[in-house]
């Protein structure tokens, strides 16, 4: 299995108690996404943004969940192209970042990325990151963390993402913390941008799809957004 770009700050010792967390949350957006998007026999899935990691018990969990594997293709620039094996029935392709995918449009009954969006990098690249998501999907289910959550869950450091982003960046700079200072590694968004994005995706690809924007909330406290996109039948 090649080595995953670690979004996951796995050396913190704070990991142990973030992947509880993170499991139990993911478990309560699955439960969302099966709510929403149900989990037909016949639906051909495309999950963007999957990991090479098998570490952790969170990682690529529609994969790990879904009960119809053999429709799901797996995507990422990173080389997963194991996790057809760990993971039986599913297809992995490989694709480069940045870069139109490699399917048709409404190539698939429905779209997941889970926890991809705030790695992708600036905001042009994310509206295209959401664009070839709406283009090759009919339905799409995403989720990114959100920045309203007082603890930023990448780091662990409390509300220093609350800071404008270019000083946050450089007070992670100065704290030792270049990947995460990083634009293309960490750029997180508030329920507004996402918003934003979502609307000049859906133009750019000349769709009218009525979607909503929901919060997972942790403790009580929003720690995720999750985008749901209907298809233009409304299903």
């Amino acid at each position: 299995m090649a080595e995953a770009i670690d979004y996951f700050n796995t050396q913190s010792a704070l990991r142990s108690l973030a992947t509880r967390v993170a499991l139990h949350a993911r478990r309560g957006m699955y439960a969302r996404f099966l709510t929403l998007a149900g989990a037909q026999p016949a639906d051909r899935v495309l999950d963007l943004g999957v990991t090479p990691d098998t570490s952790l018990p969170d990682s690529n969990f529609l994969e790990r969940w879904y009960p119809h594997r053999h429709n799901i293709t797996m995507a990422s620039h990173e080389d997963c192209s194991e996790l057809e094996t760990v993971f039986p029935g599913t297809t992995f392709v490989q694709i480069a970042p940045h870069q139109a995918l490699p399917f048709t449009d409404r190539a698939f009954d429905l779209g997941f990325s889970s926890a991809v969006l705030e790695h992708v990098g600036n905001t042009a690249q994310q509206r295209f990151f959401l664009q070839e998501l709406l283009r090759t999907s009919e339905r799409v289910f995403l989720t990114t963390p959100d920045r309203a959550f007082p603890v930023e869950l990448h780091t662990f450091f409390p509300c220093l993402h609350w800071l404008p982003k270019p000083l946050h960046r450089r007070v992670l700079q100065g704290l030792g913390q270049s990947f995460w200072a990083a634009e293309s590694n960490l750029n997180l968004l508030t329920r507004r941008e996402l918003a934003q994005l979502v609307t000049e995706a859906l133009q750019a690809v000349g769709r009218q799809a009525a979607w909503t924007i929901t919060r997972y909330r942790l403790l009580g406290l929003p720690s995720n957004l999750l985008l749901w996109v209907r298809g233009e039948s409304g299903t």
